[in-house]
C-alpha cells in the first residue's frame, strides 16, 4: 500500500495537507523520464536553458499571494516576513542564471602550436535535490536552477513539512513550458529516498538537513561514486569587539538569533562580547528581544511564530532547563509572551548569560529562539571559543577594523566569515561548511563545478 504523508501545521496542530507518496511505478517512470529528457536538454544552447529558467522564476513570483500564507501554515513563519523568502529566491536564481555563461565556459590553457586544447564543463546527468522545510524555497533554488542551467535534469524531494513547496516548483516549471521530465517533484519517504540514491541512476545528491540524516545519505551513496553535497547543522558564533558599533551589532544579532524562530542553519546561537562593553550589550539585547510579538503567524502583528512542531520547542526548553540547572541565568520572562505554552510549538525567545561550554545550549545545535552570551577578555579567547565546536558553517565579527576582521577571519574554522552582518547568503560567494556543517559548495561559480564534470580535449591538428 502506498504511504500517505500528513502535514501537521504548527499553527494549530491540525492536518493542513495530506498527500500520497510516489509508488514504485512512478519512481521508475521518473528516473527514466529524467534520463531521457536530460539527453536532449544538454544539447540545447545555454541561452535557451536560461530562457526556460527565467520564465520559471517569473511564474513562481506570480504565486506570491498564495505562497506567503502557505508558508505560515506549513512551517510557522509570520506572513509579514513571507515575501522575503521569495525575494531571496529571485536574487539567487537570477544571479546563477546570469553567471552561467562565464561559469560554464571552456577553460583555455596557454596555446601550444599544433594543438587545440580546452576543458569543457559537462553536465553530470540527473541531480537529486533533498530540500529542508526551514527555508524551503531558498535552499531548493540553490541547486535547482544551476543544475538545469548546467544541462542536468532535476528530481526534487522536498521535506514533508513543506510538501506544497515542491508542488509550487513543479507548477512554475509547467507554466514555463520546461520540457517534460527535466524537472520532477516527488513525494518520497526515507526508504524510497535511500533507494533512489543507491540505484546508481542519479549522479549528484544535494542535501540540506541534520548531521544524522547526512550520515544516512552517505551510507545510501556508498559504492556509487556519485557527488554528494551536504549542508548540515550549525552552531554559528558571533564575536563583538570593543570597537563595534553597539547599536548596529545589537540590532542585527537579535535578528540573526530570532528570525524564523531561530530555525536557520546559520542562525546566531552563541555570542561572545568583549568584557568592556558586555553589560551595555546585554542590556540592549534584552530590551530589543522583549519587543518581539509571539503569536499566530497569520497575524500581521506577529514577529515570532511557532517552531515547526511541539517536539522542536520541547528540545529547546530542555536546553534552557539544562543550562539553568548548571548556573545559567535567563533574562527573558516567558510570561511576557502569552502564546508561550509548555507542550506547544509556541516558544518565547530566551537570552541566557552566565553560560559555559559545558552546557548543551552552547555546544549542540538549538534550532530555536535561544542564545547564550558570554564575556571575553579579547580576541584570543573569543577565537578559541568560536572554534570550540563540531560545527563550522558561518561566523560573524562585529568591529570597525577591517584589517582585524580579515586577520581574525583567517583563524576561524568556518565556511563563511561575516563582518558586521550575519545570517545571509550572498549568491556571488560559495556557500559551504567545514567539520560537521557539511561538505561541497552551492552558489557562486564554484557551485557550478559541483554540478558538472571536467572533460578535456587534446587535439593535435598539425602532423
Amino acid at each position: 500500500m502506498t504511504a500517505t504523508i500528513q502535514l501537521i501545521s504548527p499553527v494549530d496542530g491540525r492536518v493542513y495537507v495530506e498527500r500520497r507518496c510516489a509508488d514504485e511505478t512512478q519512481l521508475e517512470q521518473a528516473l527514466r523520464a529524467a534520463a531521457t529528457a536530460q539527453a536532449s536538454w544538454k544539447r540545447r544552447p545555454l541561452s535557451e536553458r536560461a530562457a526556460f529558467c527565467s520564465a520559471a522564476v517569473d511564474a513562481m513570483l506570480t504565486m506570491k499571494d498564495e505562497i506567503v500564507p502557505e508558508l505560515a501554515w506549513q512551517m510557522g513563519r509570520p506572513v509579514r516576513f513571507g515575501a522575503g523568502e521569495l525575494r531571496g529566491f529571485e536574487e539567487r536564481a537570477r544571479h546563477m542564471i546570469a553567471i552561467a555563461p562565464e561559469a560554464l565556459a571552456a577553460v583555455e590553457p596557454t596555446p601550444v602550436a599544433g594543438f587545440r586544447r580546452h576543458i569543457k564543463r559537462e553536465p553530470l546527468g540527473t541531480v537529486l535535490v533533498v530540500a529542508p522545510w526551514n527555508y524551503p524555497y531558498l535552499t531548493a533554488v540553490n541547486t535547482i536552477i544551476p543544475a538545469l542551467m548546467a544541462g542536468n535534469s532535476v528530481i526534487l524531494k522536498h521535506a514533508s513539512q513543506t510538501l506544497l513547496v515542491g508542488e509550487r516548483f513543479a507548477e512554475a516549471f509547467r507554466r514555463a513550458n520546461l520540457p517534460e521530465g527535466l524537472f520532477q517533484n516527488l513525494l518520497l519517504d526515507h526508504r524510497q529516498t535511500g533507494e533512489i540514491i543507491a540505484s546508481g541512476r542519479v549522479h549528484q545528491v544535494n542535501f540540506t538537513g541534520s548531521v544524522d540524516a547526512g550520515k544516512a545519505m552517505e551510507t545510501a551513496a556508498t559504492g556509487r561514486f556519485l557527488g554528494l553535497g551536504l549542508e548540515l547543522g550549525g552552531k554559528d558564533p558571533a564575536y563583538v569587539r570593543a570597537d563595534a558599533n553597539l547599536e548596529h551589532a545589537v540590532e542585527n544579532l537579535v535578528d540573526g538569533s530570532f528570525f524564523n524562530s531561530g530555525q536557520s542553519c546559520c542562525a546566531i546561537e552563541r555570542i561572545y562580547v568583549d568584557a568592556k562593553i558586555y553589560p551595555a550589550f546585554v542590556e540592549r539585547f534584552v530590551a530589543l528581544t522583549n519587543q518581539y510579538v509571539l503569536g499566530n503567524p497569520l497575524d500581521e502583528a506577529t514577529t515570532l511564530g511557532p517552531l515547526v512542531n511541539p517536539g522542536a520547542a520541547e528540545f529547546v526548553r530542555g536546553q534552557i532547563s539544562d543550562a539553568l540547572s548548571k548556573g545559567a541565568k535567563a533574562l527573558i520572562d516567558p510570561k511576557a509572551f502569552p502564546f508561550d505554552a509548555p507542550g506547544s510549538a509556541y516558544l518565547a525567545p530566551q537570552v541566557l548569560v552566565d553560560v559555559s561550554h559545558q552546557m548543551s545550549v552552547m555546544r549542540e545545535e538549538s534550532f530555536g529562539p535561544v542564545v547564550g552570551i558570554m564575556p571575553v577578555a579579547g580576541d584570543d579567547e573569543a577565537i578559541a571559543l568560536m572554534n570550540d565546536s563540531e560545527f563550522g558553517l558561518s561566523a560573524s565579527l562585529w568591529t570597525q577594523d577591517l584589517t582585524a576582521a580579515e586577520r581574525l577571519g583567517n583563524e576561524i574554522d568556518t565556511g563563511t566569515v561575516f563582518m558586521n552582518r550575519c545570517d545571509y547568503l550572498d549568491p556571488a560567494l560559495a556557500w559551504t561548511g567545514v567539520k560537521n556543517s557539511g561538505r561541497g559548495v552551492t552558489l557562486s561559480r564554484l557551485g557550478y563545478e559541483h554540478l558538472t564534470r571536467a572533460k578535456s580535449f587534446h587535439l593535435r591538428h598539425e602532423i
